[in-house]
């Protein structure tokens, strides 16, 4: 009687995945980063001209801050921040003025100097050769001669190129920004992960800042110096009150309407002056979130526009994030550009959780 052996299959040893860190350009006060970090990539320096980022940038993200224009920047420069053995990724979001929508609509825009900058980003991808590439900007790049250039760049250098359009609340992000990202990678095909909530399950602007202490306009909370409001004027303040969440400035009395929307190139222009609705996410949170006057920004049910730190959790920051050292004033502007520049953190977090599911996909097959 002969005995059957049952043939066992081979064990598969699962590789370590080496450490995975990055560089990103154009960094601003971090909110890439942060996502990254959160997913689990170490990011070692952030790039940006504004130097006012700094502080955001190094105490939030505990990494290097280098305040330079990146066209003076050099391969070897980035390369310092990579150790061997890593696998090294380049990220960044070029300002984005002069592909958005709401740029003016200059002739020949095209040839302007801030379309040069992904002319830079290849030049460093050149010099540095990472493993892994992503860049985020906003969607109407996609249609653009000089995005397109990119891409064929990036591939005639061996990357694996994938880019789509992302909508934020599908990734946890209480806000409804559209933005494209684009991975690229030298090991293979790279997919962005798919998303992480259906419609019924996206975060609310209730969920987001529903819980924040209730303030009144031109007030700033004791807990917190990044929860204040500027004053609103007489007739700004009857107009908020005259507004109903997601509601337009036609819902008015007439005496409050601006001379500028009676007329027909101003009738499209519905959203400003607007309450945002509680029951869903908030509008995208532009650089002039604070100031009632420039989109929906009207608080769902108090009199008022969003506080800086409302405008910050909108774009998925930590409730703690600093954005300003205490011994210096809060300047509304600069944060509030600073804020409403940024990569939302969980936007940055997806792309991190991409480039990782790819990694150990390709270690371990």
């Amino acid at each position: 009687m002969t005995t059957r052996q049952k043939t066992r299959k081979p064990i598969k040893i699962k590789q370590t995945l080496p450490i995975v860190s990055g560089v990103d350009l154009f960094c601003g006060v971090g909110g890439l980063t942060h996502g990254l970090i959160k997913a689990g990539i170490k990011v070692r320096a952030g790039i940006d001209l504004d130097t006012s980022c700094k502080y955001a940038y190094e105490v939030n993200n505990k990494a290097k801050f280098i305040g330079a224009d990146i066209t003076e920047i050099t391969g070897k420069q980035i390369k310092e921040y990579w150790q061997d053995g890593e696998v090294k990724i380049l990220v960044g979001c070029a300002p984005c003025q002069p592909f958005s929508t709401h740029a003016n609509k200059v002739k020949d825009k095209e040839q302007g100097d801030k379309w040069n900058l992904l002319n830079e980003f290849i030049r460093l991808v050149k010099e540095t050769t990472p493993v892994i590439i992503s860049m985020e900007n906003v969607t109407n790049l996609s249609n653009k001669q000089v995005f397109k250039d990119f891409v064929a760049k990036l591939e005639r250098l061996k990357y694996k190129v994938k880019y789509k359009n992302v909508y934020c609340p599908d990734y946890g992000i209480p806000q409804k920004r559209r933005r494209l990202v684009l991975l690229a990678s030298q090991l293979g095909e790279i997919d962005f992960i798919p998303p992480t909530h259906k419609k019924e399950k996206y975060k609310t602007v209730r969920d987001a800042i529903g819980h924040l202490e209730p303030i009144e306009c031109g007030e700033i909370s004791e807990n917190d110096k990044l929860h204040f409001t500027t004053k609103l004027t007489e007739i700004n303040l009857r107009r908020i009150k005259a507004s109903v969440p997601n509601g337009t400035w036609e819902d008015w009395d007439k005496e409050l309407i601006l001379e500028c929307h009676k007329k027909d190139s101003g009738k499209t222009y519905k959203a400003v002056y607007g309450r945002m609705s509680w029951n869903e996410p908030a509008p995208t949170i532009t650089t002039q979130f604070y100031n009632y006057g420039t989109g929906r920004f009207g608080h769902p049910e108090q009199d008022r526009a969003l506080t800086i730190r409302e405008g910050s959790i909108l774009q998925s920051f930590p409730p703690k994030y600093k954005f300003v050292d205490k011994k210096h004033d809060v300047r509304l502007t600069r944060i509030g550009t600073h804020i409403g520049n940024a990569v939302p953190v969980n936007l940055g977090f997806a792309i991190g959780k991409s480039i990782l599911k790819h990694l150990t996909k390709t270690y371990n097959g």
